[in-house]
């Protein structure tokens, strides 16, 4: 639970830093990823919010240890909390009436999940350890190719002329679906490391044999450039919470699918987890795509002419 939390903490204040440090830079866009990639590693703030999120990559290692994947993504999903605090006082940012309630409607699915964990002793959920190969990739390689797809879709839609600016939700979900099989391929790492400790060299080999080490790969270069592009042009008070939500949910379902950990037994907890699940699901399709464009200027009206004076009358 504490590495958890720390990994909340760690993640939003990265995703802040980030942010922060791409509004002052030039535009970056993911068709020119190496220009993009010398800017923000040339911005010090930029590389402390890379720092903050790889210190959140580590903690949620030791997450992925001790807690069924559902549960870790249930308290994740709790530092969209900090985050929206924080893009409020560190970036000004303003969210809408109609995504606060998005938002609130987020974390009660939260709290759905959270309620279906098990509570008291001797009650804990298994924990898996790995997947085969085989179910990891019929599992990633679809949603991979999904996310990118994605992204380049909405790219192209946000270069046409006379289009309304764009939210960032789709940006957040093709960026979410990333992530989410980056949270696998950290999963099924974390699955290594008591080998790595008790036999370095055999489970090394085991390691680079599974296809864990190349999904992070792929997701960390790829990610890496998508998440900036989209977070210099849209509001991380928004783009962060879908792309949250999105991952999380992936990881939950299809995770413990793929790792083995069975659903709660209880019909009442069972029911909670559904249900919390689809709920996220359905506030992100509700969710505005398009953010309102600025109202018209009011000119400044033009100042009333003063009142002509009166002509003297010659005296006769």
């Amino acid at each position: 639970m504490a590495a958890a939390l720390l990994a909340n903490v760690l993640y939003s204040t990265g995703f802040v830093l980030e942010k922060r440090a791409l509004a002052r830079l030039p535009a970056v866009s993911v068709r020119e990823p190496v220009r993009l990639l010398w800017l923000v590693l040339r911005s010090p703030l930029w590389v402390g919010g890379a720092l903050a999120l790889a210190a959140g990559f580590g903690a949620q290692l030791a997450v992925y240890r001790a807690l069924p994947i559902a549960a870790a993504q249930g308290i994740f999903v709790s530092g969209l909390v900090l985050l929206l605090l924080l893009s409020s006082r560190v970036l000004g940012e303003e969210t809408s009436g109609r995504e606060r309630y998005a938002i609130g409607a987020i974390l009660l699915a939260l709290l759905m999940v959270v309620l279906s964990l098990p509570h008291g002793a001797g009650s804990a959920e298994a924990v898996g350890a790995g997947a085969p190969a085989g179910v990891i990739l019929l599992v990633c390689a679809p949603t991979l190719a999904a996310g990118l797809g994605l992204y380049a879709v909405t790219e192209r839609r946000a270069g046409r002329r006379h289009r309304m600016p764009t939210a960032g939700v789709e940006y957040g979900v093709a960026v979410g679906l990333l992530y989410g099989v980056s949270s696998l391929a950290i999963k099924g790492v974390s699955g290594h490391l008591p080998d790595l400790a008790r036999a370095p060299g055999g489970a090394l080999l085991g390691l680079l044999g599974s296809p864990y080490p190349y999904l992070l790969l792929c997701t960390g270069v790829f990610g890496l450039i998508m998440s900036q592009a989209a977070l210099q042009r849209c509001r991380a008070s928004l783009i962060v919470p879908v792309c949250t939500t999105v991952s999380c949910v992936f990881t939950a379902v299809l995770g413990t699918l793929a790792f083995g950990e069975a659903l709660p037994g209880d019909p009442v907890r069972l029911a909670l987890r559904v249900a919390g699940t689809v709920l996220a699901v359905s506030v992100l399709l509700a969710m505005p795509k398009h953010d309102s464009p600025p109202g018209p200027a009011v000119p400044d009206r033009p100042a009333l002419p003063s009142p002509t004076p009166p002509c003297p009358t010659a005296r006769s």
